[in-house]
């Protein structure tokens, strides 16, 4: 990171962060479409059936192979480096995703892999991290309000109190949720960042080194085919690659997490 700093300037380390806001755009107006037009619940009752659960997951399903090209383009947009990219506009990731679906205007070799190579990965991977980051969540958010219910019955507290006990145990869920499945589903990601950008022609930074670019020259087949040249080629670790910025980007967020706790029990006991 501070090697790109020096070399490319801080707006290096914010690439394609416009598209990824457009993806996200994408993915949930996708899912009020299809929930729309189809009877496919975007919301799960307490009051739920196994019939209920898999039209959902159909429907998560449905959302991610809608978005996938605009998640290729965004990915695409975000690794490349900034000493070859050429400046691009802000609604570039939807051009390009729209060229990678039609196949025109979107340069390539044919090491690339088509759409309906990349509908699997893509589809395991978000429906797996919605189902360990939604269960993960409900355990910590039922950790969490039953332990603050038991401190409101040993103690009486303010309307204040009453507030954080209430928003804050849901951003630690929330915290725990997206933590856990990152770090379980890392493998999975790396395989399948490997797959949407093999063949695109992309030029990354040199990670390693901070000031050097480098060619996207794999030879993936697919899905199996990238575990088992990882794993040959590169070991175990090779799945990790990347893994310390995660650590690193949980790390800022625990502590942000926790200094606006401080912040707020801090103008907690001054108005008392």
């Amino acid at each position: 990171m501070y090697s790109f700093n020096k070399t490319q300037g801080p707006r290096a380390l914010w690439k394609g962060m416009g598209s990824t806001f457009i993806v996200q755009g994408v993915t949930l107006g996708a899912e009020g479409i299809i929930s729309e037009f189809t009877p496919l619940p975007r919301e799960v009752s307490h009051k739920w059936n196994p019939k209920l659960i898999g039209e959902h997951l159909l429907l998560k399903c449905l959302t991610y192979v809608v978005a996938m090209p605009f998640y290729s383009a965004s990915l695409i947009e975000t690794v490349q480096s900034e000493i070859i990219r050429d400046n691009t506009g802000i609604l570039e990731c939807i051009k390009e995703g729209i060229g990678r679906v039609i196949g025109l205007g979107v340069p390539h070799s044919k090491r690339l892999l088509p759409l309906l190579s990349l509908i699997f990965p893509t589809v395991l991977h978000g429906v797996l991290h919605y189902i360990i980051s939604s269960i993960i969540q409900k355990i910590v958010l039922l950790i969490l309000k039953r332990k603050t219910y038991n401190s409101h019955l040993a103690e009486s507290t303010s309307p204040m109190q009453s507030m954080l006990d209430a928003y804050f145990p849901e951003l630690i869920a929330n915290f725990a949720a997206s933590l856990c499945s990152d770090v379980i589903l890392y493998p999975l990601e790396t395989v399948l960042h490997r797959l949407h950008i093999q063949g695109t022609r992309t030029i990354i930074d040199n990670t390693d080194l901070g000031y050097e670019v480098l060619p996207i020259n794999t030879q993936y087949e697919g899905m199996r085919d990238c575990i088992n040249t990882i794993k040959q080629e590169e070991g175990v670790f090779g799945f990790y690659k990347g893994f310390g910025a995660v650590i690193i980007q949980y790390t800022l967020h625990a502590a942000i997490l926790q200094i606006t706790k401080i912040i707020y029990s801090t103008l907690l006991q001054n108005s008392i």
